[in-house]
């Protein structure tokens, strides 16, 4: 497993799979990234690079906890970029990861070329989910076998009576669907490393005014891909995310919860691949810009009104 070193001389990991231009992705957690695998195929597109973030994985503990913290982790990625000699680089960031992947924009924007979030965090930019939108989410999978206990938990976690029980048993609510295969994924790509979690979102971690600022004036084009079902980042708020770039791509894929390439991976790497090929229409998309992609008025649906006034669209698939 190749490895470089960061700034403050902790070593870390990577994996390079797949072929094409290079496309670095960071994953959630904090974990390592093995739980992306290929995401769905995108490896026969890109040649994906997949940093196990420090600590984690086959990257070194770092002697500082600290350094843990989401913006100190931009020296990290900025670091792996200079060491793949890029001048600039593609990024893909899932979940926890788009915070980092945020801070680093705000930070580089000159080296990022076509950024893509999927399932997006959204601590760094400032938005929260509501109780009553998570709710409204976890209601439309009510005919699931599962569900009467994993909404029995969502109602004590909202309350604040929820314990790592009651969290264990939201898992179903993050995936399309919910097999042995879901399952295993799913508890493959919790956190193992207690202080990286704890130090992530340290104070200082964010500055949300600010990187909306940056974020407004990155002139690359960007995507956002939410999961119709994903419970931690629901589609109404990777709308309000998307609306802080000039040039925001917003995709909704049908039936996918918060892995999207493991419920469908067909449309998943339909859509990425098709968006990274600058000039490609994006199967099936809202274009934030008005002037890139397939026109805007096809496969619309609404969101619920806690969640956003604004309507998305759906690539090609089975009707949610």
């Amino acid at each position: 497993m190749p490895t470089f070193t960061a700034p403050d001389g902790t070593l870390l990991a990577y994996r390079a799979i797949g072929d094409g231009d290079p496309l670095l992705c960071l994953p959630g957690g904090p974990t390592d990234s093995r739980y992306l695998g290929d995401l769905g195929g995108l490896a026969r597109h890109r040649r994906l690079i997949l940093p196990d973030p420090r600590g984690t994985g086959r990257s070194a503990v770092p002697e500082d906890t600290a350094s843990y913290r989401c913006d100190r982790l931009v020296d990290d990625v900025e670091a792996l970029r200079a060491h793949l000699g890029l001048a600039r680089t593609d990024l893909l960031a899932h979940s926890g990861g788009a915070n980092l992947a945020a801070r680093y924009v705000a930070r580089y924007p000159e080296r990022t070329g076509r950024l893509a979030l999927i399932g997006p965090g959204a601590r760094a930019v400032g938005i929260d989910v509501s109780g009553a939108a998570r709710r409204e989410l976890a209601l439309l999978r009510k005919d699931e076998p599962w569900f009467p206990e994993a909404f029995a938990a969502l109602e004590a976690v909202s309350r604040g009576a929820g314990g790592p029980a009651d969290r264990a048993a939201l898992a179903p609510f993050f995936c399309g669907r919910w097999d042995a295969a879901a399952r295993e994924h799913h508890e493959a790509g919790q956190p193992r490393n207690p202080d990286a979690v704890a130090h992530f979102a340290a104070d200082g971690a964010f500055d949300p005014e600010a990187t909306r600022a940056a974020l407004g004036a990155f002139e690359g084009a960007v995507l956002l891909l939410a999961g119709e079902f994903d419970l931690n980042s629901p589609p109404g708020m990777v709308a309000g995310f998307a609306e802080l770039f000039p040039d925001a791509t917003l995709v909704v894929q049908p039936r996918a919860g918060h892995y999207p390439w493991i419920d469908d991976p067909v449309s998943f790497v339909e859509t990425v691949a098709a968006f990274l090929d600058a000039g490609t229409p994006v199967p099936g998309h809202t274009d934030r810009s008005g002037t890139e992609g397939n026109p805007p008025g096809t496969g619309h649906f609404t969101l619920p009104p806690e969640e956003s006034a604004i309507r998305v669209a759906t690539p090609s698939g089975p009707a949610s």
